[in-house]
């Protein structure tokens, strides 16, 4: 769609006469959706609740059919609706964890002030579906309408038995890279003297865990970024003034325990307590269409509800779920014009998980350690991350800690804070945050390569610049090769044979990144996952705490390092012919018909451009999880920002931007976020108006 300039002169005029960097609209002006030319909704809207309308609009417009199913999975009814013991599963598991009744409860506690907001957006999808019928696939319009109900039910689902649960139910421990890395600079080592943030969460890129891209602007309102698709507002996001990122924080807020069953009950402090039983009436349709009715029987204890039974022992799991408002705190943390608004908002304590990493205009930066961490009456992190007793009820937990005990940094004097899934204590580099200054159950000691990655790179560069920032943001070089490389040499000429020696050949002629055309990248990485980077017992010296970004060093046991190179080096012979294959031959960016060389690794190796990969057909590697939505950030005068989503801003059939940001990512390139309305008028693709509760596209 091309649409002239002239039609918006008198608009970009009057924003330049007031003043207004995002040209908030008028009171007079209908409430607009800007689609930019990566399918990018910037919604300019009278007021809250009709932004709020724009977004649950343009989330359908791009994603209707996949949110339509996870919505169907949230409700516990995927069986119901489409069969399969997978979904039945799901459907179960939603059941005994009570999440169908929680979300219930939840709407009844919702902020009253934030209770538009979100039936605005579900609004929004509703209008949209109704108006456009031929977008939604007969598989998934009986999930239609959607309710308020979905939003509770979603974040339930995803939250807890994703993020907070996740490792607990084994639900995602198959994907190591679901995590993130994050950058705050303060003014201090920034070379424009204005602090920069980087946002980079890394998870799988498909279903629940896909980002979805936006810009929202209404009076006293001007946000970008994105959020998990099907969730209304932003969670992760900049405005004129500061922005913030997440990260997965080393946090262990859920419990699993297990029960001694005796009788009909379970013993806790020595006698028999029943269990509180009830029966729900699941659906699965079958092959033929018909529906079976699947009885559930569902206990609960004290600790929690029952996720599984033996003849002796059940494991019940224990969240913490009193607080129904996370929406409303990141909503309050978009709006935020300095640090004392945002940690109002982060005072809420309504986020149940995830660090925060913060930067403003003012210059300030912070960490903050966030997330519902028990308070507990005894125990360390190893006693608590394995299953826990349920026999006492001393192990019982039922507050958490407030904001004031959890772990967080303000301006330190580095001038640099990071975060790439490590524990608090390395957010920065010498240390300001110590383990023992906190309950031995706050958060293990360790580190591990991507981390020390990311802080060496600040570290060892004084005044950032902000082009520079984004080289490290994309940053394929291999922190475990720096580290090892030197004494698998020495192993080699110690104990290797002609294939030890010609792959170190290769290896001393590598770049230690992995670049689409980096030649010994693809040796490296076979070698060290079959030493497993994470293995404490591999190497000489193990990680100490006090030289966070020096260890673990040294092999344990250099001949055992020189066969698996010998066996890595072969197998990449038989498999392609050469120990010097191209990282982007075998690495491939596969999404949607594309198929292009990557760039980036897991995280195990120490790569901070996180691209994890899980074999193809073909014996390639294809990625499958990692970078997703990038931003690197400079809060100055004016806000500058390059971002990409990774995999693009759609999922519907057709669309051209299902996986169209491919391509920049294979070749490690960001795009410019277009934050102030005359940028976006320069890359219209179309302009949808407000009429009558729906959106109409503007000839």
């Amino acid at each position: 769609m091309h649409i002239s300039p002239f039609f918006f002169r008198w608009g970009a005029v009057l924003c330049l006469l007031l003043g207004l960097s995002g040209c908030s609209p008028q009171n007079n002006a209908p409430t607009q959706i800007l689609w930019d030319e990566w399918g990018v909704p910037h919604v300019f809207a009278q007021n809250e609740q009709e932004l709020f309308r724009g977004l649950g609009w343009a989330q359908m417009h791009n994603h209707a059919n996949l949110i339509l199913k996870l919505f169907g999975r949230s409700r516990g009814r995927s069986a119901e609706y489409w069969g399969g013991q997978e979904n039945l599963q799901r459907d179960m598991l939603i059941h005994q964890l009570g999440l169908p009744e929680l979300a219930e409860s939840w709407w009844q506690q919702q902020d009253a002030t934030h209770k538009p907001n979100i039936e605005a957006f579900v609004a929004g999808m509703n209008a949209y579906a109704q108006a456009h019928p031929e977008a939604i696939d007969s598989t998934y319009q009986q999930v239609l309408p959607v309710t308020v109900q979905d939003m509770n039910l979603h974040t339930l689902y995803v939250f807890y038995t994703r993020f907070v649960g996740g490792g607990d139910l084994g639900m995602i421990q198959r994907w190591e890279e679901t995590g993130s890395n994050t950058y705050a600079i303060a003014p201090s080592r920034s070379q424009s003297g204005h602090a920069m943030l980087v946002q980079n969460p890394h998870l799988p890129w498909f279903d629940e865990f896909l980002f979805f891209e936006a810009h929202g602007v209404a009076p006293g309102v001007n946000v970008y970024g994105a959020n998990l698709a099907g969730l209304p507002g932003f969670g992760i996001a900049f405005n004129e003034h500061l922005g913030w990122s997440h990260t997965n924080n080393t946090i262990d807020n859920a419990d699993t325990y297990e029960l001694s069953l005796q009788e009909e009950g379970y013993l806790l402090d020595g006698e028999v307590k029943d269990f509180d039983k009830r029966q729900k009436v699941l659906k699965l349709k079958k092959e033929d269409g018909s529906l079976e009715e699947v009885k559930l029987e569902i206990w609960e204890s004290v600790f929690g509800p029952v996720i599984k039974k033996g003849p002796h022992k059940a494991l019940a799991i224990r969240f913490y779920l009193e607080r129904p408002n996370s929406g409303k705190e990141w909503w309050e943390m978009a709006k935020a014009r300095n640090f004392e608004e945002f940690e109002t908002a982060l005072k809420m304590e309504q986020i149940p998980f995830w660090n925060v990493m913060y930067a403003d205009q003012e210059g300030n930066i912070y960490y903050l350690f966030n997330g519902h961490v028990p308070l507990r009456k005894q125990g360390d992190w190893d006693f608590w991350n394995g299953i826990v007793p349920g026999t006492t009820s001393n192990n019982l937990w039922t507050q958490v800690h407030p904001y004031a005990d959890l772990p967080k940094v303000k301006n330190p004097e580095t001038g640099w804070l990071q975060n790439a899934n490590d524990p608090p204590w390395t957010c920065t580099d010498p240390l300001v945050l110590h383990p023992e200054d906190y309950p031995p159950y706050m958060a293990p000691v360790y580190n591990f390569f991507r981390p020390q990655r990311s802080a060496r790179m600040l570290a060892e560069d004084a005044s950032v610049s902000f082009e520079e920032l984004v080289d490290y943001k994309l940053s394929t070089r291999m922190e475990m090769a720096d580290r090892l490389l030197d004494d698998l040499f020495d192993a080699i000429d110690a104990y290797g044979g002609e294939k030890a020696k010609a792959a170190r050949a290769v290896l001393q002629q590598w770049d230690r990144c992995c670049n689409a055309d980096s030649r010994g990248a693809v040796l490296f990485y076979n070698w060290a996952r079959k030493m497993n980077p994470y293995d404490p017992s591999i190497y000489q010296e193990p990680f100490e705490l006090a030289k966070a970004r020096t260890t673990p060093d040294g092999l344990a046991d250099p001949q055992q390092a020189v066969k698996l190179l010998e066996a890595a080096a072969k197998e990449l012979e038989e498999a392609y012919g050469s120990m010097e294959v191209p990282w982007g031959e075998v690495c491939r960016l596969r999404y949607n018909g594309r198929d292009l060389p990557a760039n980036g690794a897991d995280g195990s190796v120490g790569v901070f451009r996180v691209a994890s990969a899980t074999p193809a057909a073909d014996g390639r590697m294809q990625v499958r999880a990692g970078d997703s939505w990038v931003a690197v950030i400079e809060f100055g005068p004016k806000v500058k920002a390059k971002v990409l989503l990774s995999y693009g801003n759609a999922t519907q059939p057709g669309s051209p931007h299902f996986g169209d940001q491919l391509e920049l990512f294979s070749r490690k390139e960001m795009r410019d976020a277009w934050f102030y309305r005359p940028d976006i008028e320069q890359h219209l693709e179309k302009i949808e108006t407000l009429q009558n509760g729906r959106f109409v596209e503007q000839e």
